[in-house]
């Protein structure tokens, strides 16, 4: 059993980044709700438990509180801003409103040397409208910035640390340090969660979830369930299945990449279904992104069915869920969240569906599912492919899908990554100089323009392209201009119906990646 650093959730937008830090340094961790309990915790290989920030008031009636037992669960323990304040209110001491609210870029100091924190003025991020007024007893002061006298205390020999910034995001420059030492140096995990290791175990609990039973797999192409595919192929060999279903949304040319992949690796057990018509049918009039998540997954799951039924029987499905789709969707269990977007994944299968859903890689951030792909020998042009969300091309197809839109927003999209191929920019996701994520998108609205001397009143694509590591939080990336002027004139002269080009700058937060 992996060791554990469990995250507790008190509603941050930033406790999947916690998570993802953390397994950076080779630690597991995982994100529970606020009412999860110290014996729950400890049935796990417990090491340690962070606790996280949250958008609430610590002294807000019902806003989440600390089980106080999770202080005596025998493990160090790490609070993040509300998550400091828990601790405080918990133990004795008093949190107050802070005289400003402090949110952005602060200096804290930190005099003296610490098991926690480095010496010295340390660049922080805060996002706080309370604060610690008075130390619970038995801890002392860390650090201070100008505005938070207690931006930092401990309670040593209780190993019960809390900090008022967020360590896990990027502007705190000296965050990773800080967990590493939390991790590594005082709650002393190993360093040892590896993707070698995860596919040892999930292929044992593959097999013990579906023993001999045939499955069935839901192959989108995308890297996530490209990934669960030949995982569950690697613990099943001929008893799995995968229905590749061409929904009529994928990019330009995807189907016949995605065969030309799995016909060697499944032989006669890939069966490919071109349901394209049937999902432009479910969508017709549908604007709204959650309902056409929904129609989506729903239809998968009836295809599947039809398809299962002509094949023989399946009691398993396997599906390519990975963490971010369960913390975005459900908030990992926790009421404190909000949820953002629900994902075909996760949501929208019906209640009467017939199969056991096997999700080998729910755990995982997608960077850990690129790993295990390669571990797994899938091809570098599989693993590294561009994200692309479950519903395809109709959450990017903004307003109605029609196969006559999808048909512009495929060749704009080819002729935009196409032209970031043949520059170079696209590599592997959070490299410094090259794009994450890129994709076109095609607007619900017309333009007026000119061509060829004659008014035209055309659709509008709209670009985006993002860096990051994390894909929890993104920036735009800076192109340069006579990039974006050539990939512009290039998709309104060759596709037909498209006269004006926008290129969206919107980092996220305040956006998501994705604009539905």
């Amino acid at each position: 059993m992996n060791e554990l650093i469990a995250i507790i959730d008190f509603g941050s937008q930033y406790s999947a980044l916690i998570a993802r830090r953390l397994r950076e340094l080779g630690v597991y961790s995982e994100i529970f709700p606020p009412s999860i309990t110290a014996n729950q915790l400890n049935n796990h290989n417990l090491k340690g438990i962070v606790l996280s920030g949250g958008p609430r008031s610590i002294n807000e009636s019902g806003a989440p509180r600390l089980d106080p037992m999770l202080l005596d669960a025998g493990v160090p323990v790490l609070g993040i801003c509300y998550g400091m304040q828990s601790i405080a209110q918990a133990l004795g001491g008093r949190v107050e409103k802070a005289a400003a609210r402090e949110y952005g870029h602060a200096k804290v100091k930190v005099p003296a040397e610490n098991t926690l924190l480095p010496r010295g003025n340390l660049p922080v991020w805060m996002s706080h409208g309370d604060q610690v007024a008075t130390l619970p007893p038995g801890f002392h002061i860390l650090g201070e910035s100008a505005t938070c006298p207690i931006a930092a205390m401990a309670d040593d020999a209780r190993q019960i640390y809390a900090i008022q910034f967020h360590p896990e995001v990027e502007q705190t420059l000296d965050g990773s340090e800080i967990l590493r030492r939390f991790a590594l140096q005082i709650c002393h995990c190993r360093s040892d969660w590896q993707p070698a290791s995860f596919i040892s175990e999930a292929v044992v609990s593959i097999r013990e979830q579906v023993g001999k039973a045939r499955v069935l797999s839901a192959l989108s192409g995308g890297v996530d369930s490209a990934v669960a595919t030949t995982l569950v192929r690697q613990a099943v060999s001929n008893q799995l299945t995968a229905v590749f279903v061409d929904t009529g949304f994928l990019r330009k040319g995807e189907p016949q990449a995605v065969e030309a992949v799995f016909r060697p690796i499944l032989g006669k057990n890939l069966v490919v279904v071109d349901a394209s018509a049937d999902f432009f049918h479910a969508l017709q009039g549908v604007t709204d992104p959650e309902a056409k998540r929904k129609r989506i997954g729903s239809l998968f799951i009836e295809t599947f069915q039809k398809t299962a039924l002509r094949l023989g029987d399946f009691p398993f499905l396997v599906q390519g869920t990975i963490y971010p789709d369960v913390i975005e969707s459900s908030a990992a269990g926790s009421k404190t969240s909000e949820r953002i977007k629900s994902h075909h994944n996760v949501g929208g299968l019906p209640e009467n569906m017939p199969f056991q859903v096997v999700e080998p890689l729910r755990k995982l951030f997608k960077d850990e599912v690129r790993r295990v792909g390669e571990e797994l020998g899938l091809p570098e042009a599989m693993v590294w492919r561009q994200p692309f969300p479950g519903p395809g091309l109709a959450v990017r197809c903004l307003g109605e899908v029609t196969p006559g839109r999808v048909a512009i927003l495929q060749e704009a999209d080819a002729i935009f990554t196409g032209e970031l191929a043949h520059a170079g920019l696209l590599g592997k996701p959070g490299a410094q100089k090259t794009v994450s994520q890129a994709f076109a998108v095609l607007l619900p609205v017309r333009s007026v323009g000119v061509m060829g001397d004659g008014r035209t009143y055309q659709e509008v694509v709209a670009l985006r392209a993002v860096r990051t590591s994390d894909f929890m939080t993104a920036e735009w990336f800076p192109f340069p201009h006579r990039l974006l002027a050539r990939i512009s004139n290039r998709i309104v002269n060759e596709v037909h119906g498209v006269n004006r080009v926008v290129y969206d700058i919107t980092g996220k937060p305040p956006a998501t990646i994705e604009w539905e």
